[in-house]
């Protein structure tokens, strides 16, 4: 094998799974391998084709929802109001996708891909045209939050038939133009959704959605075939079980949002939410335990590969919220760019990202999943702390610099980590692997948002209080507004508050770079050095 991983079957008593080809087998010969639940590969041509086609757009849809809306703020809200509240058009939407992902993940290795599929994309094509009809912002939020019950659906169950549809030594291609719609999605929605809000009306934000998810749910209806299960393959639904994530995952994203925004941290609500999600989560584990069909299954966490990957992307959803959240911050008030031009800084490590994904493959064949992974999180850990050694101020390219060289460590960091771990189960398990990954890593970006914003609130607030200069904001609350107008103060407060910001994101990337640091060790110390692959995803 090329891939320098594991030969044999996992040595947890995995088995099982799919031909190389996917679960219809498209784009390559039958297979004979061993169990009633492989059926013969479909013959090659377009409908494979046609379903990537369909994936490809399925995923634009998820990822330039948000970044379009993010844009057209200030319109939506001068038309209904809501500022206070405005926030919870992400919020809701990323807490519905997030908690609701391993339920889609259980559900699509019971059920198949294609229903699960179509439902999320019908949930997010009724939650877009639901949205374009809002009346206030509390109907728009309650809508975006159906659409996240559709993003959930979507986020997860298109990753796992990118690794259905394709063999281990093709998956890095299907995985590459997933990143590329990412990065595609990250170049142009900033400038779609300022072109939508500018010269026509908000709502057609949404409505755009409608075509693009109708092709897709036309596409994947037609073209995608599933295999015949076997009899007993399925089994009743752990809707307790559900019920339970679904609580447990919402109270606890629910606290993270709002903790330090809407109430201090350890106020009455913070701690009330955090104690009852920490109640709900022995729950989830009592039911679990007990489930025929459990949608968070134990063996998730007692297989080597599969906790390792799982806290592994936790890391980087953390650090993640360092250059994608941070970043344009630091762009506007230090740097003194405009927002378009903040834009362009955080891009930048959108340009690196796929291209180094694509070629991850290259080097996970001669040294391995693990290996490769580390060595990404390793280099984005050094540079991730080169952030903390930048002049004040610093010339932007070097900021520029550090986004495409972080981009590339990325790429390299986690596309083996996905295409690695899919590799390791079956089609019957794979929806719930991928699930937990991408559940972990949504989590971690929570985690992060709040601790890391915490840190650079922290930072900034001390900064306040020991000013030896007048006339800067007397809160944090008055901080953004200061840095979106700093005409309005001084020039040595304003000189000052830029440096505070400075020093904050100096804290923020220290943080992000303790987070990559973990990752590492945890792919070094936690995870095996060979994954153990499944022989039928093996390559030749």
């Amino acid at each position: 094998m090329g891939s320098g991983e594991s030969t044999g079957a996992s040595t947890d008593g995995s088995a099982g799974g799919i031909p190389p080809g996917g679960p219809a087998g498209p784009g390559g010969p039958a297979s004979a391998t061993a169990g009633t639940d492989k059926p013969a590969a479909a013959p090659p041509g377009r409908p494979r084709k046609a379903v990537v086609a369909a994936l490809m757009l399925t995923m634009g849809l998820v990822a330039l929802d948000s970044v379009v809306v993010a844009t057209a703020v200030p319109q939506i809200v001068g038309d209904l109001g809501g500022f206070s509240v405005f926030s919870w058009l992400f919020s809701g939407y990323i807490l519905a996708a997030t908690v609701t992902l391993p339920v889609y993940g259980k559900l699509s290795d019971t059920y198949g891909r294609k229903p699960v599929l179509l439902l999320g994309i019908s949930l997010f094509l009724l939650g877009s045209l639901l949205c374009a009809t809002a009346w206030n912002m509390a109907a728009l939020i309650a809508f975006r939050i159906l659409q996240g019950l559709g993003g959930g659906a979507l986020q997860g169950t298109v990753q796992t038939l990118a690794a259905d549809l394709y063999p281990l030594r093709e998956r890095p291609r299907i995985q590459a133009r997933m990143s590329t719609v990412w990065a595609t999605s990250a170049l142009t929605g900033p400038a779609l959704g300022g072109l939508i809000a500018t010269y026509t009306d908000w709502r057609w934000i949404f409505l755009l959605n409608l075509p693009v998810a109708a092709a897709a749910l036309w596409i994947i209806s037609r073209h995608l075939v599933e295999p015949t299960r076997a009899p007993g393959r399925t089994g009743p639904v752990d809707w307790a079980g559900a019920l339970a994530v679904f609580a447990c995952g919402g109270l606890l994203l629910f606290a993270l949002v709002q903790g330090g925004v809407a109430w201090p941290w350890l106020s009455t609500p913070s701690l009330g939410l955090l104690a009852a999600a920490a109640v709900l989560g022995v729950l989830v584990v009592w039911i679990e335990r007990r489930a025929a069909q459990p949608i968070l299954p134990g063996w998730v966490w007692r297989r080597r590969t599969i906790a390792a990957v799982n806290l592994a992307m936790a890391g980087l959803g953390l650090l993640m919220v360092a250059p994608m959240v941070f970043m344009p911050t630091y762009a506007q008030a230090v740097l003194g760019l405009g927002p378009t031009g903040a834009g362009l800084v955080t891009s930048a490590m959108t340009l690196s990202w796929p291209i180094s994904a694509a070629l991850a493959q290259h080097v996970y064949r001669r040294i391995g999943f693990r290996n490769t992974a580390a060595t990404g999180v390793g280099l984005a850990t050094l540079i991730l702390g080169s952030f903390t050694l930048l002049p004040y101020p610093a010339p932007v390219w070097q900021p520029v610099l550090i986004m495409l060289l972080l981009g590339g460590a990325l790429g390299l960091f986690q596309l083996p980590l996905i295409v690695g771990v899919q590799s390791t189960v079956g089609w019957e398990e794979r929806g719930t692997t991928t699930a937990s990954v991408l559940f972990c890593r949504n989590v971690g970006q929570s985690v992060g948002a709040a601790l890391l914003g915490a840190v650079a609130n922290a930072t900034i607030a001390g900064r306040l209080a020991d000013a030896p200069v007048s006339g800067l904001p007397s809160n944090l609350d008055d901080v953004s507004k200061a840095l979106t107008h700093p005409g309005l103060l001084p020039p040595d407060a304003a000189a000052y508050l830029r440096r505070a910001v400075a020093v904050a994101g100096d804290h923020v990337f220290l943080g992000a770079t303790l987070a990559a640091a973990a990752s590492a060790l945890v792919l070094l110390l936690v995870a095996p050095r060979r994954f153990p692959v499944l022989p039928e995803q093996r390559e030749g």
